[in-house]
Order: structure tokens, then sequence, then C-alpha cells
């Protein structure tokens, strides 16, 4: 499975991004997908995840009521609505596949298989 994650920039406080991740290649078989970050000099961290039929998400407490998973099986896409971002929100942000949780929700990023390449996301004060 091939990942290509867009949507990064720049934006200033309290404004919004929506980031995209498009599949490719075996998406014939079901999955569970992730977003995580890596903001400088912090370890990467899973701030959503989303089942395959969607049913069943989770947020990290620090994006809660800000950020929104959701994902088109048709398009073999997972998007992540980001609002009211903050400095904070600042880091690298990728998108990742979990061919064996298409169902149960994983936030750790070692049952991961797949990785985008990444896309900048910068909130400025």
């Amino acid at each position: 499975v091939q990942l290509q994650a867009s949507g990064g920039g720049l934006v200033q406080t309290g404004g919004s991004l929506r980031l995209s991740c498009a599949a490719s290649g075996r998406t014939s078989s079901r999955y569970g997908m992730g977003w995580f970050r890596r903001a400088p000099g912090k370890e990467r961290e899973c701030v959503a995840a989303i089942s395959w039929s969607g049913g069943r998400t989770y947020y990290a407490d620090s994006v809660k009521g800000r950020f929104t998973i959701s994902r088109d099986n048709a398009e073999n896409t997972v998007y992540l609505q980001m609002n009211s971002l903050k400095p904070e929100d600042t880091a690298v942000y990728y998108c990742a596949v979990a061919l064996a949780y298409s169902q149960v929700l994983t936030t750790h990023d070692f049952r991961y298989d797949f990785w985008g390449q990444g896309t900048q996301v910068t909130v400025s004060s």
C-alpha cells in the first residue's frame, strides 16, 4: 500500500486545514487508518484513528472537539479536518494503515504497516 498525504500548510491560530491521505496498491483489503504527528523535539503521537467502516474513531485528548477523522473507502482516502488550530498543533503529520486493525482501533505506531511521507502543518501565533 502506498500512501500520499497532502493538505498541510501555514495557517494562523484559530484557522483550519484539511489533510487528505490517498491509498493505492493493495487497497482491496480492509484496514484501519490513523493520523500521527511528530512535533520538533517530541515523540510521534497518534492524534486520530478510524476503523474500516468509519463507525469507530479515536482522538487524542489534545485534539478532541477540534479534529475530525473521516474516510471514503470508494476513493481509498482518509481525511483529517483540523479546526481551531493552535501553535502546539505544529508538526509533521503522517497517515498510516494498520492491516490487522480494520475493526478495532490502535494508537500504537508499531501496529501500523504502511506510512505516508508526511505533510507539514505550521500554526503561527
